[in-house]
């Protein structure tokens, strides 16, 4: 018998060219720090944090993110420099831009009026754009060594997100389940 209800989060997707280098850290981490949490998903940008779906309903969902999607410009994405959560988290810091801002606020504001979808956490505090690079199995120890050799360390790229990503967990990962593009171009 399967699971009626899965794990899904909306995110955007950096580019493969990126993805390969920021997972390139990610096993640099895994290797010195041994923290591979941040391995169990694909490089991203988190919009809609987890929540919990019905699989049977995930045409409603896809089709929601289509609807959403379709009357929206990409959004140009930079990311600059890592940043870090004490004790436990070391990410790629993804600069807070209006455009990037406003599409997380609107997603959110949509998601909850649209398919009561609400994430209370996301409530009580701001948006914080972010690519995780280590997180949960970082040792307090580990993190900070690991964020003495990081702080400081450089990194500039830029993309166009052209798309939302829907992602599901397996049980093991986070997967790509569907990608909506964005079809206004600017």
């Amino acid at each position: 018998m399967t699971q009626s209800k899965r794990r899904f989060f909306i995110a955007l997707v950096p580019p493969l060219e990126f993805q390969d280098y920021a997972n390139e850290i990610k096993e640099y981490f895994a290797q010195t720090y041994n923290s591979r949490a941040a391995q169990k998903s694909p490089p991203h940008i988190t919009l809609q944090p987890p929540f919990e779906w019905q699989l049977d309903e995930l045409p409603l969902l896809k089709q929601s993110l289509k609807t959403f999607a379709q009357p929206r410009t990409a959004v140009p994405i930079t990311l600059q420099g890592f940043g870090a959560f004490a004790p436990r988290v070391i990410y790629i810091n993804v600069l807070k831009t209006p455009e990037l801002l406003t599409l997380q606020n609107e997603l959110m504001t949509y998601f909850e009026a649209s398919l009561g979808i609400i994430e209370p956490v996301s409530k009580t505090r701001p948006f914080s754009p972010h690519m995780t690079v280590a997180f949960r199995d970082l040792t307090k120890q580990n993190f900070r060594a690991a964020w003495t050799e990081f702080q400081h360390r450089a990194l500039e790229f830029e993309f166009t997100a052209a798309e939302l990503t829907l992602l599901i967990h397996d049980g093991r990962r986070w997967n790509v389940s569907a990608s909506f593009p964005f079809l206004v171009n600017n």
